[in-house]
């Protein structure tokens, strides 16, 4: 693949020193995309691997259906959420923070990844989420803990959020109810790479990033279900 040919070739001119304690910019400012595998990449890849059978059934996406078309299960319709009818793929034109906006109980799944940090009104968004699943619904959702801000959102509608289990558990339990799974992935390796725009494939033994340390939360996931 010509992407990965040209990752490897900027790795090899750009090697990782993680002592070079008179850098002040990023290996990075892409979050390592250029290089390769994004670090908070491979703990969402990771997350819906381990709940692929909950992707199933009607199951929606934001902008695209990149992570149902990967990892459903008996995917029965593929569903794309944008606020405006520019995107071509989209299925349903909705805001989150706008239940009025948006269809009621049609949803068996709902994919939001990297999601909620852009959205100010958090809470109105997830109630947004709840009104779309079906009872019995689920919604495996990801959120950025220790990051940098994403530039190009920031510049176009904000970048508002970055999130711990804590917060994550009190907003979702507050509309979802008792059936809310909440965890953290990372460590400070993790946490130094994806800051400074180191990628996977940079990491000798990408097997370290599994160490997790909750107080180094780079990637937080929810499995919330809509009570029945």
């Amino acid at each position: 693949m010509i992407e990965r040919f040209f990752q490897a070739l900027i790795r090899k001119k750009t090697p990782v020193l993680f002592n070079d304690l008179h850098r002040t910019r990023p290996i990075s400012k892409t979050f390592g995309l250029d290089r390769g595998t994004p670090i908070d990449r491979y703990y969402i890849d990771a997350f819906l691997a381990r709940n692929s059978k909950l992707i199933a059934g009607r199951v929606l996406e934001v902008a695209e259906s990149f992570y149902s078309k990967k990892y459903g299960e008996n995917v029965e319709r593929f569903e794309v959420l944008h606020a405006t009818a520019e995107n071509n793929k989209a299925t349903i034109i909705g805001d989150l923070t706008d239940t009025s906006t948006l269809p009621a109980e049609i949803l068996d799944c709902f994919i939001c990844t990297q999601t909620f940090n852009f959205i100010f009104e958090v809470e109105k968004a997830v109630r947004g989420a709840h009104h779309i699943l079906k009872p019995g619904g689920v919604i495996l959702a990801t959120m950025a803990g220790l990051c940098q801000v994403s530039r190009y959102d920031m510049d176009r509608w904000g970048d508002y959020w970055r999130f711990t289990t804590a917060s994550v558990q009190r907003v979702f339990e507050q509309i979802f109810g008792g059936d809310v799974d909440v965890k953290s992935y990372g460590n400070v390796l993790a946490a130094c790479a994806l800051l400074q725009g180191v990628a996977v494939e940079d990491i000798p033994n990408p097997a370290l990033l599994d160490d997790k340390d909750p107080d180094y939360q780079i990637v937080i996931t929810v499995v919330a279900r809509k009570a029945l």
